[in-house]
């Protein structure tokens, strides 16, 4: 696995080289599901400095991108749709001026997307450009209904059709005779507010009006619907376009008849359930994915933000004085990492450690100590202070002792060894800042009661989800991650509904899909 990971770096790094003075990626985002994404399109969304995405992309895409500027191009019922021509001049713009520039487009860049125009564009601008694949929304649409878009027994060819043509035609280009009698399936895309026309369409030249018929919308989410009708019932399932909203694929031919597996989507614990992710950026997407392949639908609101110490002072002294300490206690996978890299960073390794008993709080803390080829000593069964002064308990007295912890994190533990006779030295290895401002998407979502459920991973994220959503923290289920943060959001005046047991990430998840049956 290194190798491959290494060799297609490599032929990354190769390709894109040649174009570090402007270039143009046109990308295919895929159906929805932000896992769809080719792994050529990460690769290059991490160079981009550029960012053009249309409404039917992923915005969870964007992560891929962090260090690119990202300019929407409008999403139907919620910004202004660019023109054509808008968007052309702006991604001329930024590549003329040296700038990696992705368009990402929702589906495959070749499929009823105008790729045309902007490739002619492009090149006439005689700037570099690559076409990245995406997983078209026929295929995806049939994969996630679990429709067989053929089949050898009932359909050996499939057409793509598009159900909304060129304003400016003067007539159609679509034969619809031919159509209506083409031996295999049809997919009809961007058929919504048209549907009566092209339905009208396929049965005045024959089509059966028994055929079956699947409609899809927002394939491969976790809110996707499926419909199976007739032909001729099709348009009365469409209008008004606001019964079932775009983005809807429309599937016809005895294949829809096939959907066994159809239900995988709706079956799923969490589907039709709306998920708030509060962790910080960078360690959210942990208990994002795995809602996320539940069926929720995840939207994600740091709560805190997780960053260095404004003085590395007092940390820069604890690091030249672990000699004289006994025991060294971990509160977080977040202390391990700063605490560690600082002292790599300030000359020194692992062995300045040596001799010291290492005493870790949750298993995920563990690990992230493992990631130093470091072993922990002392692991309590609980995340709680009291779990950890009971391991110790017989031998804290007179013990030289360093806990490292956050800047809000409580003082329990230090002051239990205390009691215990322990010298206890904490050092604030790193600093939660509340984060003041709320996305206008997601305050929105939450005032409109579409978020079923909000996770709490901390006491400091229950306090700064209290000043941030305090009108409405009631309207939604709470799961807690442990008993700790449990108690906080208790004091908030909150009610609990699920709690992690035991506290991780994982033990959330189960309790929260728990609550739910």
């Amino acid at each position: 696995m290194a190798i491959y990971q290494s060799s297609v770096q490599s032929r990354s790094a190769k390709r894109t080289m040649l174009f570090m003075n402007g270039a143009v990626y046109l990308i295919g985002a895929g159906p929805g599901d932000p896992g769809l994404l080719t792994v050529r399109g990460a690769e290059l969304l991490a160079l981009a400095n550029v960012v053009l995405y249309d409404g039917l992309s992923n915005t969870e895409l964007l992560q891929h991108a962090p260090q690119a500027e990202h300019i929407c191009v409008g999403k139907h019922g919620k910004t202004r749709i660019w023109t054509q021509n808008e968007i052309i001049q702006e991604m001329l713009g930024h590549a003329k001026a040296g700038k990696i520039v992705v368009r990402l487009k929702g589906g495959d860049p070749a499929i009823f997307a105008r790729t045309a125009e902007e490739v002619e564009a492009v090149k006439a601008a005689g700037l570099p450009l690559e076409i990245v694949p995406g997983i078209t929304a026929a295929l995806a649409a049939g994969s996630f209904a679990g429709i067989p878009v053929t089949h050898r027994g009932l359909a050996s060819a499939v057409a793509l059709v598009t159900g909304h043509e060129e304003p400016s035609k003067s007539e159609s280009a679509l034969d619809w005779e031919v159509l209506a009698k083409f031996p295999g399936t049809l997919v009809i895309y961007m058929g919504v507010t048209t549907a009566e026309a092209w339905t009208k369409a396929l049965l005045r030249a024959g089509k059966a009006a028994d055929t079956p018929a699947a409609l899809i919308r927002r394939c491969s989410l976790p809110d996707q619907q499926t419909i199976h009708c007739r032909l001729d019932q099709v348009a009365a399932q469409l209008s008004p376009a606001s019964r079932f909203r775009p983005p809807v694929i429309v599937i016809l031919g005895a294949v829809t008849q096939l959907a066994e597996t159809m239900n995988r989507i709706q079956n799923r614990p969490l589907t039709g359930r709306t998920i708030l992710v509060t962790r910080p950026e960078g360690q959210a997407e942990a208990l994002a994915k795995p809602l996320r392949d539940l069926g929720a639908r995840v939207l994600q609101q740091p709560a805190i933000t997780i960053e260095p110490p404004q003085d590395w002072q007092p940390v820069d002294s604890a690091i030249a004085k672990l000699s004289e300490y006994d025991l060294l206690i971990f509160c977080s996978h977040n202390g391990v990492q700063f605490f560690l890299n600082r002292l790599e960073k300030n000359g020194g390794d692992m062995r300045a450690l040596a001799g010291l008993e290492i005493g870790c709080i949750g298993k995920k803390t563990a690990a992230a100590l493992q990631q130093f080829h470091l072993q922990c000593d002392l692991l309590p069964d609980t995340f709680h202070a009291e779990a950890m002064t009971n391991l110790i308990a017989s031998r804290a007295n007179e013990k030289r002792i360093m806990v490292i912890r956050a800047s809000r994190g409580n003082d329990e533990l230090a002051t239990q060894l205390a009691a215990m006779g322990g010298h206890v030295t904490q050092v604030i290895a790193y600093q939660h800042s509340d984060v003041n401002e709320c996305d206008a998407s997601i305050k929105e979502a939450v005032s409109n009661g579409e978020v079923d459920w909000i996770t709490i991973t901390s006491s400091a994220t229950a306090e700064s989800l209290h000043h941030m959503f305090s009108d409405s923290m009631n309207d939604m289920k709470i799961a807690s991650l442990s008993p700790v943060t449990s108690k906080k959001i208790g004091e908030l005046g909150y009610p609990i509904s699920a709690e992690a047991s035991p506290y991780t990430i994982e033990a959330l998840v189960e309790a929260l899909v728990k609550a739910e049956q």
